[in-house]
């Protein structure tokens, strides 16, 4: 077995497990012991492929597979910031400052250049992949640095952070789930079917945010304007 091979194990084994305890932690009580003990074991995965995804996109660029490269990278960033985020939204709670410091800012400016970046190549190879995805890094750096310009001041504002956060690791999980582990399947399909898996758990997500914004968010407004 190849290193290259080993790697693409690896990856494929630490995805299998975040499906697994995503929809786990999703359906297990919030707060509850279950939900945090199968939260860490998602984080970890997480970690795991993003430790192997920069391989990976290195050894695509190796090959002379560029756009895919520079694609592969960019979902490593996106990818990134939601596990960073969703896990610092706990441990930085009682402190919104820490939370939305200088490393926050960074953060989001890199997601901006990162998605500007993919939609100039998706424009220079007319590739409507590209040129779709790359918005998510855009609104989700403009997301936080409009966040950090009007901190919350008072509610459990880390909730819906962690949640928001959470929903962008669901897209990142699901999509790598449909997008490449069933590749063979959707790129039979018609070209429109085959953004599919890439579209669809982005629209999924955003219903959920809706649901949860009107479950947790208005009790965060209602105590910021108190």
């Amino acid at each position: 077995m190849s290193a290259y091979q080993l790697l693409v194990y690896v990856h494929i084994a630490a995805g299998a497990i975040a499906l697994a305890t995503f929809w786990t932690a999703a359906i297990a009580r919030k707060g509850s012991p279950l939900h945090k003990a199968v939260g860490k074991i998602y984080l970890l995965a997480m970690l795991g492929i993003l430790a192997t995804s920069l391989p990976l996109a290195a050894v695509f660029l190796a090959k002379g597979r560029t756009v895919f490269g520079v694609f592969f990278a960019y979902l490593v960033v996106i990818t990134g910031t939601a596990v960073w985020l969703s896990w610092r939204a706990i441990q930085r709670k009682r402190d919104r400052s820490a939370f939305f410091d200088t490393r926050y800012a960074w953060t989001a400016w890199f997601n901006i250049v990162s998605g500007l970046t993919v939609f100039a190549i998706g424009v220079a190879v007319d590739n409507p992949l590209l040129m779709g995805f790359c918005w998510i890094g855009v609104v989700t750096g403009i997301g936080m640095l409009r966040k950090r310009r009007n901190i919350p001041s008072a509610g459990n504002w880390w909730l819906t952070e962690h949640y928001g956060a959470m929903l962008g690791n669901g897209i990142a999980t699901h999509v790598a789930f449909l997008g490449v582990g069933l590749r063979g399947v959707f790129g039979q399909l018609d070209p429109v079917w085959q953004l599919f898996p890439w579209f669809a758990p982005i629209a999924v997500a955003i219903a959920a945010g809706v649901y949860l914004d009107r479950r947790y968010g208005n009790q965060v407004r209602r105590a910021q304007r108190a």
